[in-house]
């Protein structure tokens, strides 16, 4: 269990990072601020609905106060012809519209208190997302101006690399600079000291023999030419 429970946690960590990675929060911000949107959208159409339920109830009432006012006018010129069996149907149907009425006033009642309930809470839910879209936007602004500080940032740290590479190579540089100073020193220390001219000394004898040489082949090449000549 040990070492599941360590490899769980390894690859929860590894995951954890390839989400970081792969993460834009722009993109989650604005996912989050869209649902939002949609989830006040809903309670906007569910007051839109309730209130046009209640007002198609209300239409029913007012037509039904209209039946019930026609029946008590029916019922009272019925009493006035003594058509009492006239008069007492008239109201009859006036009792069981009244009992309709009641429902129906019951029924608008609620609906009243439902709307009421969602328009609260579509103000709530506003005021909230409208708290969030001005949180994300600073969110978003933050993170944009972070993003762009870390990428001069890693700007700074490359200038700085390939400035230690020059340092590097001006260092190289100076150091074979003095190298050679050091060399030309030691080859004039040793000119000085007569070291060079000693191993030089045999070439030019060499060089003095070797002209000696030359001038005897052309002492010769001479009197050959004059002799064939004839001089």
């Amino acid at each position: 269990m040990g070492l599941l429970n360590r490899m769980s946690t390894v690859v929860k960590a590894k995951m954890n990072t390839i989400m970081d990675r792969a993460e834009d929060p722009n993109e989650t911000l604005d996912y989050s601020y869209q649902k939002q949107l949609e989830l006040l959208q809903n309670v906007k159409r569910g007051v839109a609905e309730v209130t046009t339920s209640k007002k198609r109830l209300e239409l029913q009432r007012a037509k039904l106060s209209q039946k019930m006012d026609q029946l008590e006018s029916q019922a009272r010129e019925a009493v006035k012809s003594d058509r009492e069996d006239l008069a007492r149907k008239a109201l009859e149907r006036k009792s069981a519209i009244i009992v309709q009425a009641q429902s129906l006033d019951q029924q608008i009642a609620e609906l009243e208190e439902e709307q009421a309930k969602l328009e609260a809470a579509e103000r709530r839910l506003s005021a909230k997302v409208e708290s969030f879209r001005v949180k994300k936007e600073t969110i978003k602004a933050q993170y944009s101006a972070a993003e762009a500080q870390v990428k001069v940032t890693e700007s700074l740290t490359g200038i700085s690399e390939e400035m230690a590479d020059v340092g590097l190579a001006v260092q190289r540089s100076e150091e074979k600079i003095e190298t050679m100073k050091a060399r030309s020193f030691a080859l004039d220390e040793l000119v000085e000291k007569g070291i060079l001219e000693e191993f030089s000394g045999g070439d030019d004898v060499e060089r003095e023999l070797a002209e000696v040489r030359a001038r005897d082949r052309i002492e010769s090449d001479l009197a050959r030419l004059k002799s064939e000549e004839g001089r």
